[in-house]
């Protein structure tokens, strides 16, 4: 018998906000024996446009370290379950639905709002974009 996901993702931005969407990955993964990836996307997009000197190292050590640490807390939280977790670089709707279409992911996990203080009236644009293109089924859990 197919399990119901084989591949989660979560996408997780370290916030507060985003806690509701871990918790419900790692149960899903926990309920459907899924395989869980979690990352965590440094946006670099802006940057992108500007000479690479004004995107020193340091700024750039210190978003992978703010990676990291949400990581170690999905990983904290997991209870058992295997998370493989990765800190990647992009524009995160882009990375995240590439991530997805790349590793089989049947399952994408997001929060509704992101860390950002600019709220949107009903989504984050980036749970927004990756609704609009993924190729999976996506599930966007409120910060309740």
């Amino acid at each position: 018998m197919k399990k119901l996901f084989d591949h989660i993702l979560l996408a997780t931005d370290g916030s507060e906000k985003n806690l509701p969407a871990v918790t419900k990955a790692l149960e899903i993964a926990r309920t459907c024996g899924s395989a869980l990836h979690a990352v965590y996307v440094i946006d670099d997009t802006p940057y992108s446009s500007a000479p690479t000197e004004i995107l020193p190292a340091d700024v750039y050590a210190m978003s992978r370290e703010e990676g990291e640490k949400a990581l170690d807390r999905v990983r904290d939280m997991a209870g058992g379950i295997k998370v493989e977790t990765l800190v990647l670089a992009g524009r995160p709707s882009h990375v995240i639905t590439d991530f997805a279409a790349r590793n089989g992911v049947d399952l994408i996990v997001v929060g509704s709002q992101g860390k950002s203080g600019l709220s949107r009236l009903i989504l984050g644009s980036t749970a927004e974009s990756i609704i609009r293109t993924a190729r999976c089924m996506v599930l966007v859990v409120k910060d309740t």
